[in-house]
């Protein structure tokens, strides 16, 4: 096992990395008390090769790694990718690419929705993952043998699935199925951290131009200042401080005292002076933008035995093509589709079409049902 913390050997290990067709990648990171993911290691392995990366080692400098992140013809395995993604681009403002997670292609594979790691190691390789230091504090140094070695096996197994995955989606020619989600993956704007974007994250209890206009300031009040003092979010104001704070919207420092979701003793605080003074702006400016709702098309009536029926088909297709439903179709997605037949949802495209929407069309124009017979649900050609 290699354990790099020099630079100088880093760029070495990259090196070799960089000749590979993929390196598999992991991180161990800790964000409890923090904003932004303090990384605290890096396992990586390729064919013949597989090493720990300590980033908090003295004087190391990532940019080897963070180039070979971005190389574009060496691929970068996951498993779970997104937040192993997210600390790469803060470090580098470049999210790695091209990337294959091992979590969507279990789903393509019939593993089921969103498959545990270990879980998908035992039923692909047979091999059961030793769980003794998982609760390792990773900031802490030095770090043990057997932690490293604990480490380090996350990355050599996800080396080893990598290669069954790709041969079996190659063999039945679903390779494309996953073009989506890794495009979604390295997608920047699913990273973008800017706090006036911070309120689209949280779930509208209203949606009058006041209200709104005002969950978006305090949101991006909170999201600056838990970037600056980088804590979690929660530690500035939970969302429902914000949620009241958007109701009631604050004219002075004693209507946060009134606020049951907001800290007592907030409105005599600096951040309390700032909010105050960026509602007041907000609502100022005549220019202000005007949120508009809009409202999604009325249900038919009588559309939800035709929802339920579409979901039964879609778990049928699933279980024969053997793949998740949640890859072929979301709730919302068959709702639309129970709706109109030209539902713009993904589920009527590309192989999602061929595997489910063509068939839910069919259903819904009595070109085929389900029959229910000893005890199975079957698909009956009428």
């Amino acid at each position: 096992m290699r354990v790099i913390t020099k630079t100088d050997d880093l760029a070495a290990l990259t090196k070799d990395m960089a000749a590979a067709p993929f390196v598999a990648v992991d991180t161990e990171f800790m964000r409890e008390t923090t904003y932004w993911p303090k990384l605290c290691l890096v396992q990586a392995a390729a064919p013949g090769i597989e090493a720990v990366i300590d980033p908090l080692a003295d004087n190391i400098d990532l940019g080897p790694l963070l180039e070979l992140m971005a190389q574009k013809q060496v691929l970068k395995v996951f498993h779970a990718a997104r937040q192993d993604l997210e600390i790469f681009n803060k470090l580098a403002n470049v999210l790695p690419a091209p990337v294959f997670d091992t979590q969507v292609a279990a789903m393509a594979c019939g593993y089921g929705d969103t498959i545990a790691y270990d879980a998908l190691v035992q039923q692909v390789l047979k091999r059961r993952l030793d769980k003794s230091s998982r609760f390792t504090d990773w900031a802490r140094r030095p770090l043990s043998e057997p932690q490293l070695v604990y480490a380090l096996a996350d990355v050599t197994h996800l080396r080893d699935l990598y290669p069954r995955l790709h041969k079996k989606l190659a063999e039945s020619n679903r390779l494309h199925w996953l073009d989506e989600e890794h495009a979604n993956l390295v997608d920047p704007d699913v990273y973008d951290a800017t706090p006036e974007r911070a309120w689209e994250r949280l779930k509208l209890r209203k949606t009058t131009a006041d209200y709104v206009l005002a969950l978006q300031v305090a949101a991006a009040w909170r999201e600056r200042q838990a970037q600056a003092r980088d804590v979690p979010r929660g530690r500035v104001v939970k969302d429902d401080a914000l949620y009241e704070i958007a109701e009631h919207r604050p004219k002075s420092a004693a209507d946060f005292d009134r606020m049951r979701a907001v800290p007592r003793g907030f409105g005599n605080s600096r951040g309390a002076q700032d909010l105050l003074h960026e509602l007041n702006r907000a609502f100022a400016d005549p220019n202000r933008p005007q949120y508009k709702h809009e409202r999604a098309p009325p249900v038919p009536p009588g559309l939800g035995p035709t929802v339920e029926l579409l979901k039964v088909l879609l778990r049928l297709q699933a279980e024969a093509h053997e793949v998740a439903p949640r890859l072929i179709a979301s709730a919302s997605d068959v709702e639309a589709i129970a709706a109109n037949d030209d539902a713009d949802v993904r589920a009527m495209s590309g192989w999602r079409r061929e595997v489910f929407g063509d068939r839910a069309l069919a259903l819904k124009h009595g070109q085929i049902a389900l029959k229910l017979k000893h005890g199975q649900v079957t698909i009956e050609e009428l």
